[in-house]
């Protein structure tokens, strides 16, 4: 916007960047791989270990740990995915939604140290609802929480076991996630609520 400054001259004001990048492609990748050794440390090794991610960045996040605890300790973890869709409690609220991915576990999580992954916590309504989905496919031994961001803004008492990074987010700004398998890049980006985007802020 210009307005005339004193003796009528124009000036322009200096309008807030769109995006702020947060995490570029590296530091993702440390990030992760912290990650992955402290889920490990958390669970006391990898024995009865299940990975769950919440579609969609959060499969693609769940299979970088997969791999990194492979590579730091010589073990397949097993990975499962979670489409939280229908189990939403804000369903009827925010209408209906696209399934963005099969669920498919483990055939037995019964006993066993689940992990759910997802991209970013926020209000902790996908998290419960990824409860919720998962109580309906066993009783397992423990159930955590990973997340790659934790943006704050918690509507539900939910709190992640692990985190990537903690962010305070202006109002009016959101989270996004990219991941190079959705995304073509990896990153983690602050923009605008109005800014175009790839990667849809979790909740």
């Amino acid at each position: 916007a210009r307005r005339p400054a004193p003796g009528g001259r124009l000036y322009c004001r200096a309008m807030p960047a769109k995006h702020t990048v947060v995490l570029d492609a590296r530091a993702m990748e440390r990030t992760v791989k912290r990650m992955a050794d402290e889920i490990v440390e958390l669970n006391a090794g990898t024995e009865g270990l299940i990975l769950v991610g919440i579609q969609r960045r959060g499969v693609q996040l769940a299979d970088r740990l997969v791999r990194a605890i492979r590579e730091a300790e010589g073990v397949e973890v097993p990975r499962g995915a979670l489409d939280i869709t229908l189990y939403r409690d804000d369903l009827q609220t925010v209408g209906p939604r696209p399934v963005v991915g099969p669920t498919a576990l483990p055939a037995n999580v019964d006993g066993k140290r689940v992990v759910i992954v997802d991209d970013v916590l926020y209000t902790g309504r996908t998290v419960r609802a990824a409860l919720d989905e998962l109580a309906d496919f066993g009783r397992p031994a423990r159930i955590g929480l990973a997340v790659l961001i934790d943006r704050g803004g918690r509507e539900l008492s939910i709190h992640a076991d692990v985190v990537g990074r903690k962010l305070e987010v202006p109002a009016g700004s959101r989270v996004d996630v990219l991941v190079s398998e959705l995304d073509a890049r990896d990153a983690v980006v602050l923009a605008a609520s109005d800014a175009g985007h790839g990667g849809a802020e979790g909740a």
